[in-house]
């Protein structure tokens, strides 16, 4: 059977800390169950009695139950000069209800006389004092060692000291931080070895070695890994890597990594493949844009551009894919550029449900347009919805919903009679299906009128498109010889129906000119997935 390595989750107090992430108790609340889906072992909520909306979550985190983790108060050891018994944040980590609390202690001596303003014996007497009441009240206590690696370049005997303290007086894990992100592997597995070897050697085999990292030198899962292939049973971090600074170690990496790679019992099986799931969950709760090029999780991780690259995936796809991303929850994406060749057209359109096996000339033909396109601007691997307009309507078997007869904007500054002059857009289109429309609106800017006109105009015929909306807007000058207003303007637009989002591109001698291209693609392709049928009449 694999070694296990628990899971140790502090995406609700460290990851918290990470700038723009503000999470209530509601939102706590609603990562539980994400965070159990997971599979972690351990969830660590916050500190209750020093932050008081951590006090009211673990109060009402008791009536959530949870299929594989545990929940962990976090919180610091006893004052200087103060017993555990007595100690009002310690008494407050007991009133949590937490049957697991893990202490921060300090292992860097120099941290214990100028943080703390004590002495090296008192900083040992802290810990030992505090895991020894906690532990005799029937709590399972965890020791993070704060600054640990750096402790050990200035003194390396004195962190090892308050571990032996930690685990002696009772702790059922003691985890090596390091605090400040600086170390690399070799450090860290070095450092890992001897600190197994001197709890071995003291009699304390059942103390979990655990590693809490940073990535300020771009190593926390490596250190991570490093860390569990010298000993360490328990791996604390962030999903998504959320942290202070540059963030924690990346939990998702990491249990794909170690299970995936190393061969150790992380997560099920089940949770395994719920990992670009809870991603992206996650990311939503904490209102911050998951990244494409997150290993294992991100849109990108397994997207394949070059038509080399397709060529050989067509033989097999692992061939260019280290894993297959469906164990992870991900999937294969192949993206259509100038790059593309005969097979990277095949693979894109069987991606999209597109069939050209009838027709053996048709990928050789979209993929000369498409190297055209791109050369005059446009850009197929950021917008597929476009990608696929333009193979249907190669194809012949692009729908026609409308026609455009014209459209224009107008803007124009507006002043009030008690206020500040503003800037106001008009737009009016004219299209034709089963008869002519005509539609006017305003808006706060060109695209944002042309958008209501063409909404307003297409619904009366098309009723989904009300669901339509502008969820993105991208605008490149592509130019790099006429500057400014004088060059070609690349737009990328996102749209939305509530369900799902799609990208279309357009480009144009100025901004209005390209917006109106990828805004008309973007309504296009949204009746086209739709399944509406074309009114029009020629």
């Amino acid at each position: 059977m694999p070694e296990h390595v628990a899971l140790y989750d502090t995406t609700l107090r460290d990851g918290a800390q990470q700038e723009g992430i503000s999470l209530s108790v509601a939102d706590k609340l609603a990562a539980l169950p994400i965070l159990d889906d997971l599979g972690a072992d351990f969830i660590e909520g916050g500190w209750p009695g020093a932050i008081p909306k951590d006090t009211v979550f673990f109060e009402r985190a008791r009536s959530i139950r949870m299929r594989h983790a545990r929940l962990v108060a976090f919180g610091a050891t006893t004052r200087p000069g103060v017993a555990a018994a007595e100690d009002r944040q310690v008494r407050a980590l007991l009133d949590s209800g937490a049957q697991i609390i893990t202490l921060v202690a300090k292992s860097d001596v120099r941290h214990v006389k100028r943080a703390l303003r004590t002495s090296e014996d008192e900083g040992l007497r802290m810990v030992r004092d505090t895991v020894a009441f906690l532990s005799e009240e029937g709590i399972d206590v965890m020791v993070d060692l704060e600054h640990f690696f750096d402790g050990l370049a200035y003194d390396p005997d004195y962190g090892m000291s308050v571990m032996m303290e930690a685990a002696l007086a009772g702790a059922v894990a003691v985890i090596l931080c390091d605090t400040n992100g600086g170390s690399l592997p070799s450090q860290v597995s070095q450092a890992m070895r001897r600190a197994r070897a001197i709890l071995d050697d003291a009699g304390c085999t059942g103390v979990v070695l655990g590693i809490h990292a940073h990535n300020d030198t771009g190593c926390a899962v490596a250190n991570t890994i490093a860390a569990v292939e010298a000993g360490a049973r328990q791996i604390q971090g962030t999903v998504n890597g959320y942290g202070e600074r540059t963030g924690n170690a990346n939990l998702l990496t990491c249990a794909a990594n170690l299970q995936l790679k190393c061969g150790f019992d992380v997560i099920p099986e089940e949770s395994l493949a719920k990992l670009e799931s809870v991603s992206r969950r996650i990311s939503e709760l904490v209102n911050i844009a998951p990244f494409p090029r997150e290993p294992y999780v991100g849109d990108s991780a397994f997207a394949h551009k070059a038509g080399l690259h397709a060529s050989a995936i067509r033989v097999d796809p692992d061939l260019y894919q280290h894993i297959d991303p469906a164990t992870v929850g991900n999937g294969m994406r192949m993206l259509v550029s100038e790059m593309a060749g005969k097979s990277s057209i095949e693979l894109k359109a069987e991606e999209l449900g597109i069939d050209l096996e009838s027709l053996p000339n048709a990928a050789a033909r979209i993929a000369v347009k498409v190297k055209e396109r791109e050369a005059a601007g446009y850009t197929y691997d950021a917008a597929d919805a476009s990608f696929e307009l333009l193979a249907l309507n190669e194809l012949g078997r692009l729908p026609r919903f409308l026609r455009v007869e014209s459209w224009k904007v107008m803007s124009q500054e507006i002043t009030e009679v008690k206020g500040e002059p503003f800037a106001q857009s008009e737009a009016t289109v004219k299209i034709h299906t089963d008869r002519r429309h005509i539609r006017t609106a305003e808006g706060n800017g060109p695209v944002n009128a042309l958008d209501r006109a063409l909404r307003h105009v297409m619904t009366r015929d098309y009723p989904v498109c009300a669901d339509f909306e502008l969820a993105d807007f991208k605008v490149r000058i592509l130019d790099e010889e006429r500057a400014g207003t004088d060059a070609t303007i690349r737009v990328l637009i996102e749209m939305s129906d509530g369900h799902r989002s799609w990208w279309t591109v357009g480009i144009g001698t100025d901004v209005i000119e390209a917006s109106w291209e990828a805004l008309f693609e973007a309504y296009w392709w949204g009746l086209l997935r739709s399944g509406a049928d074309s009114l029009l009449i020629e």
